[in-house]
């Protein structure tokens, strides 16, 4: 066995010298993203797959005509297993998926953990296969990207391409899930990676295409749906437009504010066992009142697109109510609050999943609501319901994930043509203007922005974040005591480099510091080398900063007091000290490793 690794790691090593020399990196980097976009694509479609394929098995045989006790029971038996698989087996600690990824990408230079390759395929086929109201294009965004990682970290790339593959294998991944290639890649550069250059739109158009064709080649032309229109864009229907988008930003600010709410309720429950149990019930009963929100709802989408409102009530206690049209409008608007409650209960309680597809349904379900509750008032023209759906689609997706050229470009794809593209336009314009006008972050970045762990538009602020003090404190400065004399430290100016010398007591506790400017007119007078004592002559720093600071704090405090050293100092104790001109050197090289080529 032993003799085997060994042959592998020479053919792996030998092989990497070849490329070396005969494959330039960037021709490399565009072969590693089709490889990239290759996989993300059959890690896509095996998840569709299997999760259709549990969803069929489990809720094959439910009738139509009356609610199934089931809803409530599956969603419930779903989070507690994957609640049970994340933590004794995979040991992983689920959320938001598409979170992880930027936090990889800003604070732990673009490395994703191995095990995110396949963890988050197996919990969210269990959440969403047994009803979560989650979708699956975060989990295999989270897939594809932790695959573009880890063979930039075999094949030993450097940050940036080792980002640029992160926005391959999610690029792959979002084209093979929607069919969508354009939309893959504009997701990959809107939502992930925040500079891109000409070059590197390449690696991501071919992994992008290769996601693609790899869908085309296993499951044909429709992996979750595609809608022919109906109707034309009428120029007429502007100002309802106009009006979709306000009201397509108030939903998902309503989206966002109702997750961050319940997701902060369910974490002050103690235990993960117990957040599963008491999420899986809500969700249970929510389902059970709401069959709709099982699952991705895409298939309730499809409804909505076909306007069938008989079909949207299949499944539910309110069956026998598909006659009345108000009560239809009354359970859409129960959509729209309940699915965010789901979607938080879904995740907050321990399962997998991401909020992509349910801002898609969420979009679906208030243009839908829009133009027919304007059509049921019959105050003039009616309004096509189909192409208020899928505008509404596009809004909320802009509103919540604060990608409104995702949005845009990824309705235009599912339509098969850009006859809605003036609509799509002005209603994700409207939407991202009303959302960030009370809420300035998107979803995914909010609380990575609020811990410092995330920067945007700010490179200065960007390249300081990737700086960890831990890793530039000197630690070789000579340490006197205070009751040492002065002869005592002139004896360790002779030893020592350095001209500061810490003060610090038996307690490691930093007392003061001298300076060599500070004994330069004694130090050589033999009465004052023998009776002058270091408290004497020893003075506070100017400031001191902690190993645990952030560096934008740690240069406003440089900044402040003038100095060009201070002291580190955790829990009391003395560690070390940090130089001005040390971060400015870490500095320069963390801003060449960022900069695009």
């Amino acid at each position: 066995m032993t003799k085997l690794l060994a042959k592998i790691r020479d053919i792996y090593f030998n092989l990497l010298l070849w490329r070396i020399k005969h494959i330039s990196d960037k021709n490399f980097v565009i072969i590693l993203g089709g490889v990239v976009g290759i996989v993300a694509g059959i890690a896509a479609v095996a998840l569709k797959s299997v999760v259709h394929f549990i969803q069929g098995f489990l809720t094959g045989g439910f009738a139509v005509d009356y609610a199934n006790i089931l809803h409530f029971i599956y969603p419930l038996v779903g989070i507690v297993l994957t609640v049970l698989l994340a933590k004794y087996l995979l040991r992983e600690s689920l959320g938001h998926g598409i979170t992880s990824i930027l936090f990889a990408i800003s604070k732990n230079s673009s490395i994703i953990g191995a095990v995110k390759m396949y963890s988050r395929m197996v919990t969210s086929a269990i959440t969403v296969g047994f009803g979560g109201s989650v979708g699956l294009e975060a989990p295999i965004v989270v897939t594809g990207s932790a695959i573009g990682s880890n063979i930039a970290q075999t094949m030993h790339l450097n940050y940036k391409q080792k980002t640029l593959l992160i926005g391959c294998g999610a690029a792959g991944a979002i084209s093979a899930i929607f069919n969508s290639p354009i939309a893959g890649v504009i997701f990959a550069v809107e939502v992930l990676l925040a500079e891109v250059t000409i070059a590197a739109f390449i690696p991501l158009l071919i992994a992008s295409v290769f996601g693609q064709l790899i869908s085309l080649m296993l499951l044909g032309e429709e992996i979750l749906f595609s809608f022919q229109l109906k109707d034309p864009f009428a120029a007429a229907d502007v100002p309802f437009y106009f009006l979709l988008g306000i009201a397509c930003g108030l939903v998902s600010l309503y989206f966002t504010r109702c997750m961050y709410k319940i997701e902060d309720l369910i974490s002050s429950i103690k235990g993960s066992f117990s957040k599963g149990v008491m999420g899986g019930i809500g969700l249970g009963l929510i389902i059970f009142l709401f069959p709709p929100i099982y699952g991705e709802g895409y298939d309730a989408i499809k409804l909505l697109l076909s306007e069938d409102g008989i079909g949207i009530l299949n499944r539910s206690l309110f069956f026998n109510q598909i006659h009345s049209g108000l009560f239809l409008l009354l359970f859409m608007l129960g959509l729209i609050i309940m699915k965010p409650v789901a979607t938080a209960l879904t995740i907050g309680s321990g399962g997998s999943g991401g909020i992509f597809a349910p801002s898609l349904f969420l979009g679906g379900v208030t243009g839908f609501f829009f133009a027919t509750s304007y059509n049921y008032l019959a105050l003039g023209q009616m309004l096509s319901i189909s192409n208020f759906t899928l505008v509404g689609m596009c809004g909320v997706m802009s509103g919540v994930l604060h990608a409104p050229l995702t949005a845009i470009f990824l309705i235009a794809e599912i339509t098969g043509g850009y006859t809605l593209f003036v609509p799509l336009m002005l209603v994700s314009a409207i939407s991202f203007i009303t959302k960030t006008y009370f809420e300035k972050h998107s979803f995914y970045t909010k609380h990575l922005i609020e811990r410092g762990d995330l920067i945007q538009y700010d490179k200065d602020r960007q390249v300081l974040s990737l700086i960890h003090l831990k890793k530039i404190i000197e630690t070789d400065l000579a340490l006197i005591k205070p009751e040492d004399s002065l002869g005592d430290l002139v004896n360790l100016v002779r030893q020592s480099k350095r001209n500061i010398f810490p003060v610090v007591n038996d307690n490691q506790e930093l007392e003061g510091i001298v300076t060599l400017d500070d004994i330069r007119e004694i130090m050589f007078d033999e009465e004052s080398r023998q009776n002058v004592l270091v408290k004497s002559i020893m003075r506070n720093p100017p400031d001191k900063v902690s190993s645990h600071e952030k560096m934008q704090s740690v240069m406003n405090k440089f900044e402040k007091s003038g100095a060009w050293n201070l002291p580190v100092i955790d829990e009391g104790k003395y560690v070390g000290f940090v130089s001005k001109s040390r971060i400015f050197n870490a500095y320069r090289k963390k801003l060449i490793s960022q900069t695009p080529e």
